[in-house]
């Protein structure tokens, strides 16, 4: 999972770029300086160790692409500004996990004496595992519909899916029998709008939210993201009660065994082994 401190750094200071971005028509018009600084995080061992520029991010190319966006596009904000330019870096150089982004205006309309403004933002790739589930109509179908989903965006790579298995439903409501699995992704978005984008595809499978632990076409939560541990009205990462929940932890312990419940400490391998063997950690109340 990423982790910012584990990555090496490539540092590029004060990239003057002559753009046309600002609330007001003559900035827009006249254009102005912008300055950028940028740090990309990435793994600089085998091309420092084989001294290999095609393993290593080619510097020079990044300062053209963030010099050609930011000449060919106009926006209001420096704050889009610099979102822009992170994901175009993020979008074309694999290698690049994270990157800081500061683009500084130091002849911003403030009519005041000052010595320049600045929006610095970072961003990177998350890891994150997502627990697919149907019992409903062709449950393969609707499966492959939350995988095929996930390689329509830019802003996801879908990286592996574990093999799909029928358990028996959970909650108490009598229903059919589930087809359950997980896939695992890297994504830019953010909990929240990956959220809203997981609704949007189980809304695609005309999903109703009728019944809690219901009969569904298609259910897509979202199980880890990073070692965040986060609650809110709409979400809770970890998932709830997912060291209890054989679909969950199977295809988990198949796909990433060795990836650690950020709150529990322990493996999915290990979770899963202490649930199967009947000595499960209990479930959440």
């Amino acid at each position: 999972m990423y982790q910012r401190k584990n990555w090496d750094e490539i540092h590029i200071d004060d990239l003057e770029v002559y753009a046309y971005h600002g609330v007001f028509p003559e900035e827009k018009k006249k254009g102005q300086p912008f300055y950028v600084n940028l740090v990309l995080y990435t793994d600089t061992r085998r091309a420092g160790r084989q001294d290999e520029l095609t393993l290593s991010t080619h510097y020079g190319e990044v300062c053209h692409l963030v010099t050609k966006w930011m000449r060919e596009h106009t926006y209001d904000l420096i704050e889009t500004v610099a979102e822009t330019a992170a994901e175009q870096i993020l979008l074309h150089y694999p290698l690049v996990q994270a990157v800081d982004v500061e683009i500084r205006k130091p002849q911003a309309p403030i009519g005041l004496p000052f010595g320049s403004v600045s929006v610095k933002i970072h961003r990177g790739w998350h890891h994150v595992y997502v627990a697919l589930g149907s019992n409903m109509g062709d449950r393969k179908k609707y499966l492959q519909m939350g995988v095929s989903a996930m390689g329509g965006r830019e802003d996801i790579r879908l990286k592996t899916v574990s093999s799909w298995r029928q358990t028996a439903p959970y909650g108490g409501v009598e229903q059919e029998d589930f087809l359950n699995g997980v896939m695992e992704i890297q994504t830019l978005l953010t909990p929240g709008e990956l959220l809203d984008y997981l609704h949007e595809v189980e809304q695609s499978a005309e999903r109703k939210r009728e019944l809690h632990w219901g009969p569904r076409t298609l259910d897509l939560d979202i199980l880890l993201y990073d070692d965040l541990v986060m609650e809110t009205e709409d979400l809770i990462i970890p998932h709830v009660d997912m060291q209890n929940r054989d679909f969950v932890l199977g295809p988990m312990a198949e796909i990433a065994p060795w990836v650690r419940h950020p709150v529990l400490g322990l493996t999915m391998g290990q979770l899963y082994a202490q649930l199967t063997s009947g000595k499960g950690i209990g479930k959440s109340i």
